[in-house]
């Protein structure tokens, strides 16, 4: 026994009993979700053959953050090879998935939608597609860079076809279609038509340099590709079978042409004959088709025998048009697909889902044996020769049996080898005969071989060995009749993950209550069909035929003790384990296990709780092959090679997780001893005595099943019935007083929402109020702090102005202190120069005395002295000379330096004047802004303008009276310079005195009496003019002083009161 997890249909009875399907969930689809990433693998185990409904993977596209969502994927494309798959998503992300390297690489980030893709050129790492901005772009997957921007669309591209030879292409929107050349990139031909017709697809032929157009007005034009010449025009489809084509489909081969559009009927046309062959109608449920695509087949030569339709319901449908049998299907209402793609090799379906993720299909699950019964046996001759219509001589049905793909050669080896065996049957080789050609002899002696059948061939030996008549037109009947009000809520009692196998279980069991009432009543019916539904969950009909058989023959005398086990069964089985165990029943007996715990558990579940998938197929290989009683003897085989466990429990408890849980047991040692069991038993005890042999179902009708108590039944549906009503009344009663306490609480609800809403509208009356009062404060606040601000702006005007009228004041004292110190600078440095100057005076009358007294004395000794005399009176003359000749330069050097200091104090003044200027300008500029920001304050300034008129009036007036003392003062400045002329009249005296004439030789007695008394009175004027200057510079002092005070008398320091400028 496996201790790995189980396959497929494993556990089927402990997954209802558990509320999940417990170890029968059987090979999980792979998913892969690219997020964030720009490559990596796709898968990370590769599903087998087995994969659930051939779903390889499922690729998502998902982006987490804040806000996570799925990325929608749009439109996929193969390359030529089928091994690689481009698919484009609606950001216009393009990613390149690599199916055999199982790697997926982000090749492209168009930042748009894409609405058409290619991956077949010339260039294998080349593909084109077609964004939404109605452009088509090429791109390389290797370097990932723009190759070429096409565009000339003045709609959305809807598709793009390729030529064989990968150098041309067709983009198709829905008013035009252009031709490009994919070496240059150019377009070279568009076809333009009516806006009225309009345009629903333009492809190449395979294999052919032939062009296929199709309208919107049902035509469809061949042009040749190199002359785009008209070839040819498919004729008008015949009366009464015309549709609207929308989707179109070619084979390999170029040969047939299928069109599709709002109908459930397809048009097979033949484009050598230019006819249409065939007309093939769809199910009732296809209302109309949405794509249409060929599934290649390496071995048919072009000449595709299965096409795919994708209808409105999103369910894609495989069939083959030349026997019109369904053979598969993909998708469904609940995983429906948008669109797909096959892959050219056949391998692959790539399909984009309804829910923006991308499936990929693996067409070998999809086809294999398994999941493709045999041939119908039951068919229905139709007289066709009623039909009068040709539509009607070239309509075919596809019916919903399924069958295999043709097999021509073994087909012949079957039929030869039955014609040879017709010819030397006996009685018991045709009772050993099963449908399909298969004898029941020599499948027992295969299955004695090998111990099961081929799983390949398994589903097709089943039907063959069980007889399954068919009945499509009994179990549409029995569907058609809806859920039975038994399993109305099945899924509370069997939670099962998957809402299609819950579906089909819930179908199923319907079918056979409908068929047998007995069957809505009887608890374990869900386990005894739940392994059948999971096994044939894609053939409904099949399902039910089978499960149907298994009731009417495994099942005898079931439900004759209903609604208690079946105690005759249970007994019978007690005995035959008596017979070969007579230790282990005893050892049971012990401790109570009765054959309801030991056998029951085991016959209503079919030995889906205790066997893996493999385990349960092989041992009903061996029930199907043998009589019904087998069935019965393969418990008590399981019994009893499990003898060993079991008399090692000693607990109900123990023995009753045995028989529902797996054990580790060899089933081919229990299948040999069942078979042990069958030819060792006595007959007196043995089941087959009361079992009868295997009986199929009838064909057309089934058979009706009434072996069961049936006024127990009845009662019990009465009871049930009643129990509906009760419940059905109940709950109307409650739903009744729902609905009244609900409209109370309505009630109550408004009535309180009233009484809120007057409440919210008080407080609100309330809170206005507040807003008010506080609106009104603010704005006595607002009120207070703008009359504030006034009050400050004037203050700060005032201040302002009397600091401006204090820096004027200031600079006029500057200005006139300034002026004072420069003018006792020029007194003192005068005052120094005099005193220079009497002091050299002084040195030259002394000079002169000192003269004098050597002359008086050289006088004196002149008569000593003849010679020497007139030597000195040539010496004096010499330095009387060069005194004289020194004074007059002394006196020049004086004149310039005079000059010199006139021009200083010219410059001065300039410079003083210049200043005052620029002040006065700068106080007008400053005058100016402020009379501009007092511009601004003009209405509230009207109710002052009088007294503010008033106080300019009176600042006029004490500038007059300030200009008046300037110009006495400048007539002040007047006396000083006065002064000055003296100061200079005395100094021009004093250069007189020293401009004496000194020629000759000059001694006392020879001078006058005037210029005598003048030498000798020299010392005591210098005395004298000192003491005048210094009399003089005490005068200016107390004139200064005195002017000082005057103008501080007259002009007081202005105190302003408060008041503003006005313009």
């Amino acid at each position: 026994m496996c201790a790995g997890p189980p396959p497929a249909a494993v556990a089927v009875g402990g997954a209802l009993r558990g509320g999940g399907e417990r170890g029968g969930g059987g090979p999980r689809m792979e998913s892969s979700d690219l997020g964030g990433r720009q490559q990596g693998p796709i898968w990370h185990r590769k599903p087998g053959p087995a994969a659930r409904r051939g779903v390889i993977v499922n690729i998502i596209h998902s982006v987490k953050g804040y806000h996570s969502k799925t990325i929608r994927f749009l439109n996929v494309a193969f390359d030529s090879s089928g091994d690689s798959l481009l698919a484009g998503d609606h950001q216009g992300n393009i990613y390149v998935f690599d199916l055999n390297g199982n790697r997926f690489n982000l090749v492209q980030r168009t930042m748009q939608a894409c609405t058409a893709l290619a991956f077949n050129l010339r260039r294998k790492t080349e593909f084109l597609v077609a964004l939404a901005d109605y452009s088509i772009k090429c791109f390389d997957t290797e370097t990932k860079e723009l190759v070429s921007w096409m565009r000339g669309h003045d709609s959305s591209v809807s598709s793009i076809s390729v030529h064989g030879s990968g150098r041309y292409a067709i983009t198709t929107s829905s008013d035009t279609a252009q031709l490009w050349d994919l070496d240059t990139f150019q377009r070279k031909r568009k076809l333009n038509v009516r806006q009225s017709v309009g345009i629903q697809k333009v492809f190449f032929l395979p294999l052919s340099n032939t062009i296929l157009s199709c309208f919107k007005d049902n035509s469809v034009f061949a042009w040749e590709f190199d002359t785009l010449h008209c070839k040819y025009q498919l004729p008008t489809p015949v009366e009464g079978s015309a549709l609207l084509y929308k989707v179109f489909a070619v084979t390999r081969d170029g040969r047939i042409f299928v069109a599709g559009g709002k109908s459930n009927q397809l048009h097979l046309w033949c484009l050598e004959s230019r006819k249409l062959i065939r007309i093939i109608q769809m199910p009732s449920k296809v209302r109309a088709v949405r794509h249409l695509e060929f599934l290649p087949d390496s071995f048919d030569g072009g000449s595709n025998q299965v096409l795919g339709v994708l209808s409105q319901d999103n369910i894609m449908r495989f069939i083959n048009i030349e026997t019109c049998k369904l053979l598969f299907d993909i998708g469904s209402h609940e995983e429906g697909i948008s669109t797909a793609a096959i892959s050219p090799n056949g391998r692959y379906i790539a399909s984009v889902m309804e829910n923006g993720s991308l499936n990929l299909y693996s067409v070998q699950a999809l086809t294999q044996e398994g999941n493709q019964p045999p041939p119908p046996t039951f068919k229905v001759v139709e007289d066709w020769s009623k039909c009068t219509s040709a539509a009607n001589k070239l309509t075919m049905r596809v019916t919903s049996g399924r069958s295999e793909r043709p097999w021509k050669s073994k087909g012949s080896k079957i039929q030869s080898r039955l014609l040879k065996m017709q010819v030397n049957t006996s009685l018991e080789n045709k009772e050993n005969e099963l449908p399909g050609g298969l004898n029941k002899k020599r499948l027992r002696a295969l299955l004695k071989g090998f111990g099961e059948y081929p799983a390949k061939y398994r589903m097709f030996v089943w039907r063959s060995l069980l007889q399954l008549p068919e009945n499509h037109l009994a179990f549409s009947s029995l569907i058609d009749k809806g859920t039975h009000s038994a399993f109305v809520n099945i899924q509370n009692e069997y939670p099962i993950k998957s809402q299609k196998l819950l579906r089909v279980l819930q179908r199923t069991l319907s079918a056979l209550a409908h068929w047998s009432a007995i069957f809505a009543e009887t608890p374990c019916i869900p386990l005894l069909a739940f392994p059948f539904v999971k096994l044939f969950q894609n053939n409904q009909l099949i399902c039910f035929e089978v499960v149907a058989t298994v009731v009417v023959n495994l099942c005898q005398h079931w439900f004759e003790y209903f609604p208690n086990p079946p105690v005759n069964i249970l007994s019978m089985m007690e005995n035959v384990l008596a017979h070969h165990d007579k230790e282990l029943l005893q050892h049971l007996i012990k401790y109570n296990v009765t054959s309801q715990v030991y056998a029951w558990p085991l016959l209503e579940t079919l030995f889906s709780e205790v066997l893996t998938r493999e385990e349960w197929l092989k041992v009903f290989d061996n029930i199907f092959s043998n009589h019904p009683s087998y069935f019965l003897m393969i418990v008590i085989a399981y019994i009893i090679c499990s003898r060993a466990p079991l008399l090692h429990c000693n607990q109900i408890e123990d023995f009753e997780y045995f028989f529902h849980h797996r054990n580790n047991l060899d089933i081919s040692v229990v299948i040999k001893e069942a078979y042990h069991l069958m030819e060792t038993t006595p007959l007196d005890i043995h089941p087959q005595r009361v079992l009868d042999d295997f009986i199929p179902l009838t064909k057309g009708q089934y058979p009706v099943f009434n072996k069961y108590p049936k006024f127990i039944v009845d009662y019990q549906t009465q009871e049930r019935e009643r129990i509906r009503q009760d419940e059905i009344e109940y709950l109307r009663e409650r739903q009744l007083a729902h609905e009244l306490e609900a409209k109370a609480q309505e009630r109550k609800a408004e009535d309180e929402a009233w009484y809120r809403k007057q409440e919210l509208l008080r407080e609100a009356e309330e809170q206005r109020r507040k807003m008010l009062l506080e609106e009104e404060e603010k704005l006595a606040e607002q009120r207070q702090r703008l009359a504030a601000v006034k009050r400050e702006l004037k203050v700060k005007e005032l201040q302002f102005l009397d600091a401006s009228r204090r820096r004027f004041l200031k600079y006029q004292q500057d200005q006139r202190q300034m002026e004072l110190k420069r003018l006792d600078d020029e007194i003192a440095r005068k005052a120094t120069m005099r005193e220079q100057e009497t002091a050299a005076a002084l040195q030259d009358v002394e000079v002169q005395r000192m003269e004098l007294e050597s002359q008086r004395q050289v006088f004196e000794q002149v008569a000593e002295e003849n010679l020497a005399k007139a030597e000195q009176k040539r010496i004096d003359a010499n330095w009387r000379l060069r005194a004289l000749h020194k004074l007059r330069g002394d006196d020049r050097d004086r004149k310039k330096r005079y000059e010199e200091i006139a021009k200083l104090l010219h410059d001065n003044r300039v410079k003083e004047a210049e200043l005052l200027k620029a002040m006065r300008e700068a106080e007008e500029k400053t005058w100016e802004e402020v009379i501009q920001k007092k511009a601004q304050l003009e209405e509230e300034q009207k109710a002052a303008a009088a007294a503010d008129e008033h106080r300019k009036q009176f600042l006029e007036d004490k500038m007059n009276d300030a200009l008046e003392l300037a110009e006495k003062l400048q007539r002040e400045d007047g006396y000083f310079e006065r002064l000055r002329d003296l100061k200079a009249g005395r100094t021009g005296r004093g250069v007189e005195l020293q401009q004496v004439p000194r020629s000759g030789n000059i001694c006392l007695n020879d001078l006058p009496p005037s210029q005598s008394s003048s030498h000798m009175s020299l010392d005591r004027r210098g005395e004298d003019l000192a003491l005048q200057e210094r009399e003089l510079m005490a005068e200016v002092r107390r004139l200064r002083q005195k002017l000082t005070s005057q103008a501080r008398t007259r002009h007081p320091p202005a105190r302003f009161t408060a008041t503003k400028w006005t313009p």
